[in-house]
């Protein structure tokens, strides 16, 4: 593998753009979800559906920047699926006209509860990978993921998958790691396993609560908020959260290396072999990463869309434009020009490098501001897996597939136990 450069001094032109074209709005009303008031930023809209002219500006500006004879578009909302087949077989034809004899892939992540035949014939014919939301069984997905009226959802989305598979559709699946499904890492594996999910990301979600609403009509806030606020109570608990990672680790590198991938120990496995990581909120520096809103508001990012990191609207400025402003540029290196010493000393500091901007709001044991609120739980993951993780970068530098681990295991005694294992 090659390694990847990140310079920051330098423009842009591989960036990666996650576009809203259904701005917040969703037909679920899932209790953990961010983004669902930032319907407080446009006020009460009729229609908040992309409109043309932003489409096709942003599909246009999108590929021209693009130094890369493949192109990713990725879609999210929202729920886009309320947009209906028609607004994307628009965005397809768009694409086609625009493409330059580049290649045009797209990422589309749903709750998956509309997919039917139609979008499955549509998602399969112009194969777009699809990224759908499941939490685990359905005591657990239900849990957090209920419709407007507070019905479960898990049977709709499981019907939604069906369609997927019936039309080959590729898929992952995406996991929020909460308080909830936290506590049951093996049930919410291999159930995954169980559905045919080969590829699964397991994203923890961290909020912080105020105890009002900022003037923007926001009441879940950034690190650097100054209202009072407190973590949510659906929040995952830091060492739960390596726990959970660390548990489906021990099984995963036991029976699946292979056969199923996991988007963290993947970009782990990066870091061991000494290569930047392929995903953003483990990266020195970020900023590579936007947010389009449906009106062509651009964001610093997906999770800071905050009137403060609004960076301008395509329609008004150039894309590439934006990309690389002065604001877009110090957004990207504060996060490692902010990092605390405690961070900076640590033995795993390259493989996390503070994670996300968004959760450094604890101290420091020495009382610096800034810790991650997820360290202590990425600390005990990454030393945990770092046996395994040496034994396949070596692996793979001596050009043998890392599913010899498994081997390898096989002939060492069995390690110490996690001190909170979970029976499940």
């Amino acid at each position: 593998m090659k390694k990847r450069k990140n310079n920051p001094a330098k423009a842009l032109t591989a960036f990666h753009v996650m576009a809203k074209p259904s701005g917040p709005i969703c037909n679920l009303d899932c209790r953990y979800c961010f983004y669902l008031e930032k319907e407080n930023l446009y006020g009460k809209k009729q229609d908040w559906a992309m409109p043309d002219p932003v489409l096709e500006s942003y599909i246009s500006q999108f590929i021209a920047s693009q130094d890369s004879p493949v192109i990713s578009f990725a879609w999210q909302g929202g729920e886009p699926t309320l947009l209906g087949v028609d607004f994307f077989r628009k965005v397809v034809a768009i694409q086609n006209k625009y493409a330059n004899g580049k290649k045009i892939e797209n990422a589309f992540q749903t709750n998956g509860v509309l997919l039917d035949d139609r979008w499955g014939e549509f998602l399969a014919g112009n194969q777009f990978l699809i990224g759908i939301s499941i939490d685990g069984p359905a005591e657990l997905h239900d849990f957090y993921r209920v419709d407007k009226g507070g019905a479960p959802t898990f049977d709709r989305v499981m019907r939604g998958l069906r369609f997927l598979k019936k039309h080959q559709v590729e898929f992952n699946v995406l996991t929020v790691v909460n308080r909830q499904n936290s506590q049951h890492p093996l049930r919410v594996y291999r159930f995954l396993k169980g559905i045919g999910a080969q590829f699964m990301q397991f994203i923890p979600i961290v909020e912080r609560v105020a105890k009002a609403a900022n003037p923007d009509g926001l009441v879940l806030i950034p690190p650097r908020d100054t209202h009072t606020a407190d973590v949510s109570e659906w929040s995952v608990d830091s060492r739960q959260y390596g726990l959970f990672l660390s548990t489906i680790f021990d099984e995963w590198v036991r029976k699946d290396v292979g056969n199923y991938f996991v988007q963290i120990f993947d970009v782990a496995l990066e870091s061991w072999l000494g290569l930047e990581p392929s995903l953003c909120v483990f990266r020195p520096t970020c900023g590579s990463a936007m947010a389009l809103e449906h009106n062509g508001d651009l964001y610093s990012c997906d999770h800071y869309v905050y009137p403060e990191n609004k960076l301008g609207n395509i329609m008004e400025q150039p894309l590439q434009a934006l990309v690389n402003s002065a604001q877009q540029r110090s957004f990207g290196l504060d996060k490692r020009d902010s990092l605390p010493r405690y961070c900076r000393e640590c033995d795993v500091r390259f493989a996390c490098n503070g994670e996300c901007p968004k959760h450094r709001f604890i101290s420091a044991p020495d009382g610096e501001p800034g810790l991650n609120y997820l360290c202590a739980g990425y600390k005990l993951f990454f030393q945990h897996i770092d046996p395994y993780m040496k034994f396949m970068a070596n692996e793979l530098r001596h050009q043998r597939p890392p599913a010899n681990v498994m081997a390898w295991i096989q002939q060492q005694a069995e390690p110490v136990a996690l001190d909170s294992e979970i029976p499940s």
